[in-house]
């Protein structure tokens, strides 16, 4: 049988199957990066812990979510807080603290870990702000910037929003390496807070379900078409 399409049904068909189309490849090509990304994740932070070079990183994508080990002290008074955090459902904060190295190679963020709200302030979790010189083992994060719907950092209400670490170190007065920070993976220290180790590696990875329903609905959307124009051929009749 054979089907003579018409005008307008085809000038919106046509364009609207090349987008559903074009959005499963895409989703097909996020599958692929995702799955890239997961392994990557993985293979970096099981990873034995490197020494963290002193001094700018080079190819800082190549050190992204990889084992670090440095040494140092914490500027504890230097700590900032990001907030809308939450731990099982709990709302709290993270704590970033300036960690100054002992080799020397100046400073470096650390997220701690996170902390609920009533114990933001240090005073109310005194055994956890650790003295002298420590150990710090976590993996690097590279600085993810401000998300389009993510609010302005307010450094004099100690209020962040993201991570930033050049703001930071304007704020703090400590000379921090910028660009990057240390998710600590010390989830036991003493007295309980701030509790470390707070990074996933069970990232969800949906875009093979995505990019099946855009392909679905291109389906459905040209079998739709082929009954219209079959119901008007035999209209014609």
């Amino acid at each position: 049988m054979t089907i003579r399409p018409t005008f307008w049904p085809t000038v919106f068909t046509v364009p609207a199957l090349i987008v559903l189309v074009a959005l499963g490849f895409w989703q097909l090509q996020r599958l692929h990066w995702k799955e890239d990304l997961i392994t990557k994740l993985h293979d970096r932070a099981t990873a034995e812990a490197v020494d963290l070079p002193a001094g700018a990183l080079s190819a800082p994508d190549e050190w992204q979510f990889r084992r670090v080990r440095v040494s140092g002290v914490f500027a504890h008074d230097k700590e900032t807080h990001v907030l809308n955090r939450s731990l099982r459902g709990n709302p709290g904060v993270h704590v970033m603290t300036p960690l100054v190295r002992s080799d020397g190679g100046g400073a470096v963020l650390v997220d701690r870990g996170w902390v609920p709200f009533k114990r933001r302030d240090p005073k109310d979790r005194a055994a956890g702000q650790i003295g002298g010189t420590v150990v710090v083992e976590g993996i690097l994060r590279l600085e993810a910037g401000q998300g389009r719907f993510v609010p302005d950092n307010e450094p004099a209400k100690n209020a962040w929003f993201f991570v930033d670490t050049k703001a930071v170190a304007s704020h703090t007065g400590v000379g921090l390496e910028p660009g990057y920070y240390i998710v600590s993976g010390d989830d036991a220290v003493a007295g309980g807070f701030p509790i470390g180790r707070q990074w996933r590696l069970d990232i969800r990875n949906d875009h093979l379900q995505y990019a099946i329903t855009w392909f679905s609905l291109a389906i459905a959307l040209l079998v739709i078409y082929l009954l219209y124009m079959r119901g008007l051929r035999r209209t014609a009749k």
